[in-house]
């Protein structure tokens, strides 16, 4: 997944855990790493990982095509010989720019309540 609406339509569609995720991809764009530095990172325990992305698989098949706002190597491909995922530099930025629009708008949303 390339296009930056379709990261930010993927960002406001998923849920808090999988935003934690791709916010904590983001922070390191262009760096593949293994999925326990990536838990490490975000603060999360061991295997969590694998429940998100499993909790998100239904959104992402049939809002997406199966498209992704991230990237992965297998253990045959990546450096760590373990699962590896990532984001690009794109990639990060729309997540970053959706990420900002999101708090902006929680934040706009309360103002008026208020």
């Amino acid at each position: 997944m390339g296009d930056s609406g379709e990261i930010a339509r993927f960002y406001d569609r998923c849920s808090d855990l999988m935003r934690e995720l791709l916010d904590g991809l983001a922070a390191a764009p262009d760096r593949p790493r293994p999925f326990p530095a990536v838990e490490d990172a975000i603060g999360w325990p061991r295997r969590r990982i694998a429940s998100v992305l499993g909790g998100a698989w239904h959104m992402r098949s049939t809002e997406f095509g199966g498209r992704r706002p991230y990237r992965f190597l297998d253990e045959h491909h990546s450096r760590s010989g373990r699962w590896e995922a990532w984001m690009d530099a794109r990639q990060a930025k729309a997540v970053r720019r959706a990420r900002a629009e999101q708090r902006y708008s929680r934040r706009t949303a309360r103002k008026e309540r208020v």
